[in-house]
């Protein structure tokens, strides 16, 4: 009985954050205005030869001409390096290097991110991985927001897109636990670092900022090394924004359901801080309280499936993701979270965290 009556409360502070995200617009706007500043573009990429040719063509559309791009090869054992090679070839904007030797001590993606910062050049350090693609607007949308607002790092959650069942069955979780846990206007209105998300996808920082406090060394073998930035940068006091893409940015995450089960599992218990029981706690609510619905009077579980609903509804209109998709699978969806949990687990406590070739010892 109580477990239910947590999950009613629950469901509607989550329907009220929810409401707060949809009505609040968290987007990336276009801009007004042409830029000038230098942007570099640097993307971290190791074995990403089915992607990277997708994102690098997307860049050379961009309308905005004063940009660099730069590309750690990150010890890829793949044909990464001669795509981008190919690719690259009499465009003096772009260039690529290799990372052969992974310091002890840091993560493989935040070394290649700190090594690329020392190669730019430009007043704006962009960060994206390596199968995204962008529209050729972005760069003065964003440096126009980070002028406006007078960041040091803005962030963007791309768009998601998703072709397989397997995808839908995981990857809308993403956006669900984002927008339904945090009003995510607060990550820019409020200075408390308990309000922090962010994205690796897309990670734009003040260059001289970045340069003088070396996030990426501060960070240097967290697995959720974006979100543990914006919390040491909130706490710094430094302006910091948190905004969904907008269509600006896209990204195919994974391409099937066993990739996005282990894509998920290796960051999912970094997000709870390792902490087991508040993980369990909160997968009980969701999931075993749903459950327990079952049982109870139908008026009180109707009305808790509408809130799920609405919920559903919203976030699948912000996030420009299929509203049917999301509510006919919303059961595996939950049921795949759960998956994901155990397996999260499971590889921290054996210290088996794996991806792309690289054992991620939790930092």
């Amino acid at each position: 009985m109580i477990i239910v009556y947590l999950l009613f409360i629950f469901l509607c502070i989550r329907f009220c954050v929810t409401l707060f995200n949809f009505l609040s617009q968290p987007f990336l706007p276009q801009s007004p205005k042409h830029y000038d500043d230098l942007v570099s573009i640097l993307i971290p990429a190791r074995n990403e030869e089915n992607n990277i040719l997708d994102l690098l063509k997307s860049l050379e559309n961009l309308n905005y001409r004063n940009f660099e791009v730069i590309i750690a090869d990150d010890g890829s054992t793949d044909k990464t390096f001669e795509i981008i090679e190919d690719f690259i070839l009499n465009k003096p904007s772009f260039s690529v290097f290799k990372i052969d030797v992974l310091p002890e001590g840091w993560l493989g993606k935040n070394n290649a991110c700190f090594q690329l910062a020392k190669k730019a050049n430009g007043a704006y350090f962009l960060y994206l991985d390596a199968d995204e693609t962008v529209l050729p607007e972005i760069l003065d949308s964003a440096v126009h927001r980070m002028k406006m607002n007078r960041l040091h790092l803005l962030s963007l959650f791309c768009d998601q897109e998703m072709i397989t069942l397997g995808e839908r069955m995981v990857v809308p979780l993403m956006h669900y636990l984002l927008l339904s846990l945090l009003p995510l206007r607060l990550v820019y209105l409020s200075r408390n670092p308990s309000f922090a998300a962010a994205s690796g996808q897309f990670m734009m920082f003040d260059a001289e900022n970045y340069k003088r406090e070396q996030w990426h060394k501060q960070v240097k073998n967290y697995v959720v090394e974006d979100v543990a930035i914006l919390k040491l940068m909130k706490t710094e006091k430094f302006r910091t924004e948190t905004l969904l893409a907008n269509r600006f940015v896209s990204c195919r995450m994974y391409t099937g359901y066993k990739e996005s089960l282990n894509g998920f599992s290796k960051n999912l218990l970094a997000g709870f801080s390792y902490n087991l029981g508040a993980m369990t706690f909160y997968f009980m609510l969701i999931y075993f309280g749903f459950i327990a619905l079952l049982f109870f009077p139908a008026w009180f579980s109707i009305f808790a499936l509408l809130l799920v609903a609405g919920i559903r509804i919203m976030i699948s209109i912000i996030s420009n993701q299929n509203i049917v998709y999301n509510l006919i699978l919303h059961p595996l969806q939950m049921t795949s979270f759960v998956v994901v949990a155990i397996m999260s687990v499971k590889k921290y406590l054996q210290k088996n965290i794996v991806w792309k070739g690289r054992n991620i010892q939790p930092g």
